[in-house]
């Protein structure tokens, strides 16, 4: 079941690292699959999940922390605060993660910040380097974009590095298909980032658009 890792996860990486070059990437909208809750159905059900060990949770109240954080490292994040982590998830509008119930520790996350009603970010979407590659990703990040898209949230907007596009794509993710691009604010004078703003479009049928900013290096 667990796999070596050849390369850190596909997931969010640290926010703050440096570029070389500006880099925009961009897909086709008639790429833009089917809206993911037109199917009503995953790519690994969740008693499939349950038969090969994993447990899908929702709340925080049994997520140890330490453990977490360990896996944030795993991917490449800095080591945070735990508790800085504590008051982040306090204030998170949706949580997912997947235990591995032989050990009863995290090893995928994904969280979601927001209004409630009209936008969402997505953060944090990390999968343990030990189980990458058997679908934990895909799983989680599904059932977070099935609760934020029945709630009516329209507006979705997540921070992604390039190379990790195509794993978006097939969950109805589109790279700035009208050519908007969204922009972020450098604080520290170093900050390099790619900004995603995500939204749904109307009518449901028509899935999620996906745009992408520049990277920018400051």
């Amino acid at each position: 079941m667990e796999r070596t890792p050849t390369q850190p996860m596909w997931g969010l990486l640290p926010f703050t690292f440096h570029c070389s070059s500006p880099l925009l990437l961009s897909l086709k909208a008639s790429a833009r699959p089917s809206s993911l809750t037109a199917s009503l159905s995953f790519s690994i059900s969740d008693q499939e999940l349950e038969s090969r060990g994993f447990t899908l949770r929702r709340s925080i109240s049994d997520l140890n922390l330490d453990h977490l954080n360990s896996v944030f490292v795993a991917v490449g994040f800095p080591r945070r605060d735990t508790e800085k982590i504590r008051v982040a998830l306090e204030n998170t509008e949706s949580v997912l993660w997947v235990e591995y119930r032989k050990t009863r520790r995290p090893v995928a996350f994904a969280r979601a910040t927001g209004d409630g009603v009209f936008n969402a970010i997505i953060w944090d979407v990390v999968v343990d380097p030990s189980f990458q590659g058997i679908g934990l990703g895909k799983a989680v990040m599904e059932r977070l974009l099935e609760e934020l898209v029945g709630k009516g949230i329209s507006n979705i907007a997540l921070y992604s590095e390039p190379r990790v596009l195509g794993f978006y794509r097939p969950l109805g993710f589109v790279a700035d298909p009208d050519g908007i691009r969204g922009m972020v604010y450098s604080w520290s004078g170093s900050l390099c980032a790619a900004a995603v703003i995500v939204h749904r479009s109307s009518p449901p049928q028509q899935g999620l658009r996906f745009r992408r900013s520049n990277r920018h290096c400051h």
